[in-house]
This record gives C-alpha cells, structure tokens and sequence, in this order.
C-alpha cells in the first residue's frame, strides 16, 4: 500500500474573523475532497484567522498514481485562488 500525505499552509487575505476563515477552509476541503477522493481536515493554526494549515492523506496501490494524484491536489488548491499558499509538505510512504 502506497500513502501519499502532507501539509499545506494558506494565507487567507482579508479575513477579519474566525467565521470568515471557516467559510474559506470548508470551501477548500470540500473541494478537495470531492475531487481527489482524499482526506482532508483542517489540523492547525485553528484559533489564527489569516492562517490555515490543511493535512491531507491519499492511499493507492502504485507510486506513481499517488504521487500524480497529490501533485494534481496541489496544484488545484493553488488554482483555486481563495487563498495564498505560503508552505506545502508532502510525503510518499511504502507499507
């Protein structure tokens, strides 16, 4: 079994409140989540309104599938445009 799993840290520009952040993190990870077929969850910088640290988490049965999939999650989350990336980690784990 393949993982693929990682970080993103966003920037949220313009949020003056907690509500405002949650507004634009569940909007991201529904997103995600909906394109991917992956776990998403917001998993911390919880109580900072301009910053937002989303985990993800991708399991398969090739590297190269896994590694494309989170490379495209990537990618979507900054094309999105709802908030500026400012950090990405992102790990390959062979079970």
């Amino acid at each position: 079994m393949i993982i693929g799993s990682g970080m993103i840290t966003f920037r949220l520009h313009g949020c003056r409140s907690l509500k405002a952040k949650r507004k634009i993190v569940k909007a991201i990870i529904n997103r995600l989540r909906n394109r991917f077929n992956a776990s998403v969850a917001e998993v911390g910088s919880n109580d900072i309104y301009t910053k937002a640290e989303i985990g993800f988490a991708i399991a398969g049965n090739d590297t190269r599938m896994v590694n494309s999939k989170v490379d495209k999650l990537l990618n979507m989350a900054e094309s999105l445009g709802l908030a500026e990336i400012i950090e990405t980690d992102m790990e390959i784990i062979s079970l």
